[in-house]
């Protein structure tokens, strides 16, 4: 990661190096040597010198840190005779008045910078604006998104003085990362599409400093696809517990949000989780995962048995159709005794909800059968978080959250694999139901 950085503003510094140097006369030569760019002889055997002895570029010592503080100062001049220019055009009386003093913070370093000053203290330059200490080169980007990868306020301090020489406050870093907010908040309001095709929900946990004790926070996931395939996550959720009233709540806002049908969703085993759907969505589909009954199924049961046990529960969930799949379930019922009337049992109580996949075709089946692509939405951020033992709040674990998936987009916000046949299936089976939707 931090290499990764280091090129990153590798190439963005240098490029504004030779950029910003108007003496190069690309008509004359289409490859500059060092004296075109460089034309004082002291420094260029200076920098000459640390790129053979292969001295950093950047940071507080880099070769070309002085390079860019003498660029950015020539820039600050030519703007003020630009200001005093157009002022004089204008009819305005107006003259240089000395020059301020501040340290500008960079990805190239920190250096001292000599802003010229006005009489009429009219002059506002664009390079390094007033009352700020960033040059515009992508440091906030890049603190955002170091804050994304997991890293504390605490661990972008250190990496920052580590890696680009940039000494920034603990308290300035939060309120760079407090700028998304707004950007939060309206990708939770976001308008919705008027229709699914299928949805995925579950939760996951973390722990979040409250009013000085640390506790539990659940987050409700909706990761979804459209009509066309295409997969989105449809908002993240904090609570104090994961409950089906909770997410009766979510669905709710789900629809004032803009979302009319759902066509199939996939759930874990949550008490009263299909009840809650069935208020705000009454005609959808509820597919209870598999794979989470399986792993309910066998939590007692040992080792020695468990392989087995799970081979013969492939035979029901596998079956071409329900009669195929209720004999299989029998026949397990007989062949494990104690373990087989539990299990069993336990099938059959939730029967409906299991089987609602038999209805489909095998790609659907794939699809809905299992709750495994909100799950793997959840290992993408768990890889980020992982490290992290708490959050000092509700909001710094929602920024932590928003940024990790942004920053994660393309492993997850992709069409689904094969829809055209999956929306062939779709419109046979619910007609204009589903057809009205399709873009």
């Amino acid at each position: 990661m931090a290499e990764e950085g280091i090129q990153s503003s590798v190439s963005i510094e240098f490029i504004t190096l030779i950029k910003a140097v108007k003496f190069i006369d690309m008509k004359k030569s289409k490859r500059p040597r060092l004296s075109d760019i460089i034309p004082d002889e002291e420094y260029r055997k200076k920098v000459e010198r640390g790129l053979k002895e292969g001295k950093e570029l950047i940071g507080p010592d880099g070769i070309f840190t002085e390079l860019l503080q003498s660029i950015v100062n020539a820039a600050l001049e030519g703007e003020m005779d630009h200001h005093l220019s157009e002022e004089r055009s204008k009819g305005e009386k107006n003259r240089r008045n000395g020059r301020g003093e501040k340290q500008v913070k960079t990805k190239g370093g920190t250096f001292g910078v000599h802003p010229p000053r006005d009489r009429n203290g009219t002059f506002d330059p664009v390079t390094v604006k007033k009352r700020k200490s960033t040059l515009n080169t992508g440091l906030d980007e890049n603190i955002l998104a170091l804050y994304g990868k997991g890293n504390s306020v605490d661990d972008i301090h250190h990496l920052l003085k580590e890696i680009y020489g940039v000494e920034c406050s603990t308290s300035a870093i939060s309120a760079i990362t407090e700028r998304i907010w707004p950007e939060i908040i309206e990708w939770q309001q976001r308008p919705l599409k008027p229709c699914y095709a299928m949805m995925y929900l579950d939760g996951m946990h973390f722990r979040v400093k409250v009013d000085g004790v640390f506790v539990d926070r659940c987050v409700y996931s909706v990761y979804a696809v459209d009509t066309d395939g295409n997969r989105d996550v449809l908002g993240i959720y904090l609570s104090e517990n994961e409950s089906a009233s909770e997410w009766g709540m979510v669905l709710e806002d789900l629809k004032r949000r803009g979302v009319q049908d759902i066509i199939i969703v996939s759930i874990d085993g949550l008490a009263g989780f299909k009840q809650a759907i069935d208020h705000v969505f009454p005609q959808t589909i509820v597919q209870r995962c598999i794979v989470h009954k399986i792993r309910n199924s066998v939590r007692f049961i040992s080792d020695k048995e468990k392989k087995k046990i799970c081979a013969d529960l492939r035979k029901v969930y596998t079956a071409a159709n329900k009669v195929q799949a209720q004999t299989a379930l029998s026949v397990f019922r007989k062949k494990w005794g104690k373990h087989g009337e539990r299990i069993a049992d336990s099938w059959e109580k939730d029967w409906e909800e299991l089987m609602s996949f038999m209805d489909f075709g095998e790609n659907i089946r794939r699809m809905i059968y299992t709750t495994n692509p909100v799950e793997a939405l959840h290992r993408v951020i768990r890889k980020v978080t992982k490290s992290k033992g708490a959050w000092i709040s509700e909001k710094a674990l929602t920024k932590q959250l928003y940024l990790t998936l942004i920053s994660n987009e393309k492993s997850w916000k992709k069409k689904a694999y094969g829809f055209k046949a999956i929306q062939l299936e779709l419109i046979e089976k619910f007609g204009e139901r589903y057809e009205q939707w399709i873009v």
